[in-house]
């Protein structure tokens, strides 16, 4: 995977140029990026790996982006997007039913965040689940309220931030202190003597009709492959795992126990069973599904 090389973005100057480079790598299919996965996961084929990687930059950038109100060089956040990128790649199971990008977009915020947190050596925020969440949620939480200033907050507009994100007020006022500054302007010219902007060459958030129908198609194939999955478990089964781990608010060990009168452990126990045969039943209907494409491409 280190062999892998990608269009040079090492300065601001050479951003534009990398975003008109990244269009030219083409967007894959769903059988040619299960192709070149396999090929990846099984083979180490670094050529594969190459243009998994390539059609998904665009991805990065796009993410990247979404963070530039952090005062960072946008090109070190797209070079620390691909770094998560990568891993997306050399740890993707295409076996599992899931497109590359829903996979590798964990793995692309996680490299960006981390990178942010490292950087701000104006705030020292630690590493706990309350102060990240405060770190990258509080400029959205003030959008959302309206709050377009970047000075101090007012008592009430501390209350009701601190109630959306459950922290303490006071950690809502040191951090908004901390990450109180101008914004760069996407208004600002490419050059000195350009009429360019920076905002013409950022990445088109809107998805082409055909990515639209392609994305409803894998929804619809995706929640057939589990609904069928799903017919391996019995009825307890089927309510443990739906309750665990396909409601939005999961249920708990000890709320289950109580239903079906066993031990906290025993759900668990069951949970993992389910868990692994709807597991296996995807991967075999995931090969059955790709046998049956082959066999229809070669009677064409």
């Amino acid at each position: 995977m280190s062999k892998i090389t990608l269009p040079s973005i090492s300065s601001q100057g050479s951003l534009a140029k990398y975003l008109q480079d990244i269009r030219k790598f083409p967007m894959l299919k769903l059988e040619e990026e299960y192709t070149l996965a396999k090929s990846w996961q099984e083979k180490k084929d670094i050529n594969a790996a190459h243009k998994l990687v390539t059609s998904h930059l665009r991805l990065v950038a796009k993410i990247a982006l979404k963070y530039r109100g952090y005062g960072l060089p946008i090109p070190d956040l797209i070079s620390e997007g691909n770094v998560g990128l990568m891993q997306a790649v050399k740890r993707f199971d295409p076996d599992k039913g899931f497109r590359l990008a829903t996979y590798a977009m964990w793995w692309i915020k996680a490299a960006i965040q981390e990178y942010i947190l490292h950087s701000w050596s104006l705030v020292k925020i630690g590493t706990t689940a309350a102060q990240k969440k405060l770190f990258f949620n509080l400029r959205k939480i003030k959008n959302e309220l309206k709050l377009i200033h970047d000075g101090s907050l007012k008592p009430d507009e501390i209350k009701s931030i601190s109630e959306k994100l459950e922290v303490a007020e006071k950690e809502v006022v040191d951090m908004n202190n901390r990450m109180a500054g101008p914004d760069h302007s996407l208004n600002a010219p490419l050059k000195r003597d350009s009429s360019s902007e920076w905002q013409d060459w950022l990445v088109d958030g809107a998805t082409s009709q055909e990515e639209t129908l392609e994305e409803s198609q894998e929804y619809k194939f995706r929640k057939t492959i589990l609904m069928n999955a799903l017919s391996v478990l019995n009825d307890r089964e089927k309510y443990i795992f739906n309750a665990r781990r396909l409601q939005e608010k999961q249920s708990t060990l000890d709320e289950l126990s109580k239903k079906f009168d066993i031990s906290r452990e025993r759900i668990r126990q069951i949970e993992v069973k389910a868990f692994e045969k709807v597991q296996s039943s995807i991967k075999q209907l995931m090969k059955d599904k790709n046998q049956i494409k082959f066999i229809e491409r070669t009677k064409n």
